[in-house]
């Protein structure tokens, strides 16, 4: 419990097909006791069933900005996971930019200091692009736990993702942000 309430966990979700099974992270957390908030970027939207995910969250997903001045509809976050994080993401937020609520949380949660886990999902191709791995390294330095690789899910052949939706390890990234906030001291 953070005060008063439960602790939340923002899942911030990406324009990937694994982002369909996003509910599987959301029940995992749930069942470790967390309060759970969906954020989509936009083209993560395209594949996620909203209202199944509201129901399942008691909460709207949220995509876009509020307008200032309207109340906010979700808890403040004591984590965040973004899963499956994307190529387009993770470059974008690597270098600051704000142009979707997604984004614009996950800057201004690193400036609260919030634990945040990035779990990328992409095929071998777009993963050797020197500006991905860059963005990878730039984020690890920024102390967000980056859960990809061979020892995760090894990167797969262009046009073979679906095969790997089901192999998609959401535990890991409840286990990583259990370990993060319990080195900051948050809890989780």
């Amino acid at each position: 419990m953070t005060g008063n309430r439960q602790r939340v966990l923002y899942v911030i979700t990406c324009g990937s097909p694994l982002a369909r099974n996003v509910d599987q992270l959301v029940a995992h957390a749930q069942r470790d006791g967390w309060t759970v908030c969906v954020i989509s970027t936009p083209d993560g939207r395209k594949f996620i069933d909203v209202t199944a995910l509201e129901e399942q969250t008691g909460y709207p997903v949220r995509s876009a900005y509020k307008q200032p001045g309207d109340p906010d509809l979700l808890p403040p976050a004591d984590a965040l996971i973004v899963a499956p994080a994307t190529v387009n993401t993770v470059n974008k937020w690597a270098v600051g930019i704000t142009d979707s609520l997604a984004l614009g949380l996950l800057i201004e949660a690193q400036g609260l200091g919030l634990p945040i886990v990035a779990m990328p999902f992409t095929n071998a191709a777009m993963a050797t692009h020197p500006a991905f791995r860059a963005s990878l390294e730039r984020l690890r330095s920024w102390d967000v736990t980056v859960l990809f690789g061979d020892e995760v899910l090894p990167p797969f052949p262009p046009g073979s993702g679906a095969r790997y939706l089901d192999q998609y390890p959401w535990h890991l990234g409840l286990e990583a942000v259990r370990t993060r906030c319990a080195v900051n001291g948050r809890p989780g």
